[in-house]
């Protein structure tokens, strides 16, 4: 299977991504595995790692959050379940233990929700959920990683026995202390432990009246520590058992080991997994920093990358809350190579690592700072020449370099390559350098490779411009301030404004007059016609944008006047109908009037019923004439005013309650008294007080008497 070549990913910097990815990995395993990432030269390959970290940086934002991966290497355990009569270690049995229950957990995990990770779920699809492995080792060992009593009978007996030989070591043992601490034969201290064994801090004038084994003594030697003799058999009885305790376990151990071997492949597997799991979560990680996105994969050898981060750059300036400045690139079969020009320090350069980069970023399974509409295709020859590679170790000049990787270039370089070289033909005479880059830029066209190149070689542009697939492109320059725009524009060579830049930093005008007699004059005149045709794009483009500004106002402008036109039209309406309707209620108004007139005249009824019966049937004809439709569309219109209504009220409700509950104003305490002139706050009636009890008040408004609280009343009149 092809590779990519070493040279290139070191020249486009790959391993710092790599680098910089590794420090979101949550295991040692996992920075191991993404610091050896390479990048794939099959599309099936590079799609199913691709889709691996999509899919997980979709977790990040939905409810089905992925469980947690992180685990400790078993590299070791997996090393002793291959040696027959091995035996692994509690510790190492909690890793086992650990990693095998993650694993599982994030398989049963993708098998529940794999409609929402179906590449996720298909990575472990046919890896095996061994359940009794973590069960084995919690029936053994508990979560505070001691051997369980019940892990065997022997060992729960030795244990049992032990805890016995303990409490009649306490008990000896205290009554020892007991006994020579009231002949006064010990320390302040009283006691201490030796070696694990617990001893009395005997002073050293009586250490021959206790009986028993002298352990040591202090550094003045002013005491001597002395296990108590009626404690001595009891603690070499607790040794003999704490000896049978170890070498009960070392054979529990042991059979757990053996019990567990026949799943090394699957705990390999497990940890395989789980490493896998921990780099395609980092990449998510490093995707969600640089806001990384998937971009459409063809198998059609387009490369159409746009609004483009180089991500080192990118990353870093957005530390620094700096601009970067992306870039738009599009090669195919029919522009299968871009020739690069413009003056120094425009930013071709980083436009050539930018495409090279992300293209090794795609081809490893990264999200890429893009635009979501850009496509992408997967090479198996991504070529670079790029910085001075000058070797003083192999006494190669920068030219000699060169050569030797062009020789490289020749041998390698097919329609599936990828080429990239800056700086074409330079490190020797410019005319001879220069024929050679246009033989070897001949040769990759031949061969239908896609590239780009960055050169200031005249013949270079030139040939683009004569070669049907390929094309001029140049970094955009402002001529007027002398500084970079960092624009790649395609259709046109750059100027590379030489004098331009000598003019701003200060060489004299005489010696740029001076070296523009010493060359050509159909050279000067080609490269002010590129400036000049650089100045006109820049403005044409600055004019551009103007008129599409302008064209959106214009559009969001007559936008409003549209709508406010149809808010105008509509009530002119409402109000035609109001009037018509007014209308209408007026003549009907003056013929009850003269109904009524008649009727105050003459007295007659028959003349008034006979009169309002006409009307009102008059008036109900007139209903019956409205079409079906009409009444339809009335009543949605009522409904439609209704609903409207109703919103706006809920509106003006949720907005009171938004706004805080005014708060009560404090009222002066009044001492009332019988026959005082009263009323109650915000109201009108005045009566006087009756009686007063406590906090109430019987007040008497003439008509009828109330009880009041005294708190609600303000004072007209003192009695």
């Amino acid at each position: 299977m092809k590779k990519i070549s070493s040279k290139s990913i070191t020249d486009l910097e790959f391993p710092a991504v790599l680098e910089q990815a590794s420090l979101r990995c949550a295991t040692e395993l996992g920075k191991k595995a993404m610091l050896e990432t390479k990048p794939a030269t099959k599309i099936k390959e590079v799609r199913k790692s691709i889709l691996l970290v999509n899919e997980y940086k979709y977790s990040h934002t939905t409810e089905h959050r992925i469980p947690n991966h992180g685990f400790e290497s078993i590299e070791k355990e997996l090393g002793l379940l291959g040696i027959e009569n091995s035996k692994i270690e509690v510790e190492g049995f909690q890793r086992i233990a650990h990693l095998s229950k993650t694993a599982i957990s994030l398989l049963l995990f993708f098998k529940k929700t794999k409609i929402h990770f179906p590449t996720l779920f298909d990575l472990g699809s046919n890896m095996v959920v061994e359940k009794s492995i973590p069960k084995s080792i919690d029936a053994i060992i508990d979560r505070f990683g001691q051997v369980r009593d019940q892990a065997s009978p022997t060992l729960a007996t030795i244990r049992r026995q032990m805890q016995q030989v303990r409490g009649k070591i306490g008990q000896s043992f205290g009554a020892a202390m007991g006994q020579y601490q009231s002949s006064g034969f010990l320390d302040d201290i009283r006691e201490t432990v030796i070696g694990q064994r617990r001893v009395l801090a005997v002073k050293a004038m009586y250490r021959r009246k206790v009986k028993g084994s002298l352990l040591g003594s202090s550094k003045t030697g002013s005491i001597v520590y002395i296990e108590p003799a009626a404690v001595q058999q009891l603690s070499q009885e607790l040794q003999n058992l704490e000896y049978d305790e170890k070498d009960e376990i070392d054979k529990i151990l042991r059979d757990l080991t053996n019990l567990l071997r026949p799943f090394k492949e699957v705990l390999s597997d497990y940890q395989s997994y789980a490493t896998n799991i921990d780099v395609v979560c980092a990449k998510s990680l490093y995707a969600q920093d640089m806001d990384g996105i998937m971009p459409k994969i063809n198998s059609n050898g387009e490369l159409d990358i746009r609004k483009a981060f180089h991500p080192l750059l990118y990353l870093s300036n957005k530390l620094k809350k700096q601009p970067t400045f992306p870039q738009n690139i599009h090669l195919h079969k029919e522009n299968r190579i871009i020739v690069i020009s413009g003056p120094n320090a425009g930013g071709k350069s980083i436009t050539l690592k930018t495409v090279g980069l992300l293209q090794l970023m795609f081809q490893s399974g990264f999200l890429l700072p893009i635009h979501p509409t850009s496509h992408m295709c997967v090479f198996e020859n991504i070529l670079t020449d790029i910085g001075d590679n000058q070797s003083i170790e192999n006494e190669l000049s920068t030219y000699s370099y060169r050569l030797k990787n062009m020789n490289r270039f020749l041998k390698k370089c097919d329609k599936n390559t990828l080429f990239l070289i800056d700086e074409f033909g330079t490190g020797s005479d410019p005319e001879l350098g220069g024929a050679l880059a246009e033989i070897f830029l001949e040769v990759f066209y031949e061969r239908e490779a896609i590239g780009a190149i960055t050169t200031h070689y005249t013949n270079l542009k030139l040939l683009a411009d004569e070669l049907p697939y390929a094309a001029n492109a140049n970094m955009q320059f402002d001529r007027s301030s002398l500084l970079p725009t960092f624009q790649l524009v395609l259709g046109e060579a750059g100027s590379s404004f030489t004098f331009e830049v000598a003019q701003k930093n200060g060489i004299p005008y005489s010696l740029i007059n001076r070296a523009k007699k010493k060359i050509e004059k159909g050279k000067v005149r080609f490269d002010a016609t590129l400036a000049k045709m650089q100045k006109e794009r820049s403005e044409m483009t600055k004019n551009a944008k103007q008129l599409q500004d302008e064209s959106l106002r214009k559009k969001k402008e007559n936008e409003q006047l549209e709508k406010l036109n149809a808010k105008v039209k509509t009530k002119l309406e409402r109000y035609q109908e109001l009037f018509d309707q007014d209308q209408r209620m007026i003549v009907l108004g003056n013929k009850v009037e003269d109904l009524a007139s008649q009727y105050f005249l003459n007295g007659k009824k028959r003349p008034l019923i006979s009169g309002l019966l006409q009307l009102v049937e008059t008036e109900n004809a007139k209903r019956k004439k409205q079409t079906a439709a009409a009444a339809k569309k009335e009543k949605a219109e009522k409904i439609k005013v209704k609903t409207e209504v109703a919103k706006k009220v809920e509106e003006v409700r949720a907005e009171k309650k938004k706004q805080p509950a005014p708060k009560p104003k404090k009222r002066p305490k009044i001492d009332f008294k019988i026959g005082d002139q009263v009323r109650l706050f915000d109201g009108k009636a005045v009566g006087s007080i009756d009686s007063l009890e406590k906090d109430k008040a019987i007040v008497n408004y003439g008509m009828f008497t109330t009880q009041v609280k005294t708190e609600s009343l303000e004072l007209v009149q003192r009695a």
